[in-house]
């Protein structure tokens, strides 16, 4: 579609032309600099009401950030004590089956009846369990702890200054902070005729 012809009588705007050259050309002379357009006047500032509703509500948004951040960072914390929790209570399950094998380990260690091939796979069975995690507990002559020790039998004696662990039954075995089974053992106490009178 072609536009229609313009009329004889419609006059067409000139082209403008600004030479900004800084030599005139016929004169060969420089030309006065045009004087710079006058910088705009900036915007006026917001009222100082406006400020104060726009640093209040930053404030607001920075505190609910940091509540966001606070909140996650419990958290994963949470989610970490729980992933150890859960892997120590697995573990614990397992290796409970094991002490009584661990058991009969350590009486035939106690007996001389741990030796050749039967010796070789106790040592590595105590250091597979020992990798996992896995600790015995539970020595002559320590103090006697009711939280980690099982008093089997109790008796009084004077090489003792306060009430100790005579003898160990069954050792006890732990993972991490969880008592997998105490320490079964025999418990003295200092005679009381042993101490001496304290002066009047």
């Amino acid at each position: 579609m072609t536009n229609p012809p313009k009329g004889e009588g419609e006059e067409r705007e000139a082209p403008v032309i600004r030479d900004r050259r800084r030599i005139d050309p016929e004169t060969g002379q420089v030309r006065e600099q045009a004087a710079a357009p006058a910088p705009e006047a900036p915007a006026e500032s917001p009222g100082g009401e406006e400020v104060e509703s726009l640093k209040k509500q930053l404030a607001e948004r920075t505190a609910d950030l940091q509540r966001l951040k606070a909140e996650y960072d419990n958290y994963r914390k949470r989610v970490d004590r729980d992933r150890i929790a859960v892997r120590e209570q697995a573990l614990g399950t397992v290796l409970n089956e094991i002490l009584p094998v661990l058991d009969d380990i350590g009486r035939a260690r106690d007996h001389d009846e741990l030796t050749g091939g039967f010796k070789s796979v106790a040592e590595a069975l105590e250091a597979a369990t020992g990798k996992l995690g896995l600790e015995r507990f539970g020595e002559k002559g320590e103090p006697f702890d009711p939280v980690v020790h099982e008093a089997l039998m109790h008796g009084y004696s004077a090489d003792v200054t306060e009430t100790s662990v005579g003898d160990v039954l069954q050792p006890g075995y732990r993972i991490g902070e969880r008592i997998l089974r105490p320490a079964r053992v025999a418990v003295f106490e200092p005679e009381s005729g042993t101490s001496e009178p304290e002066p009047e």
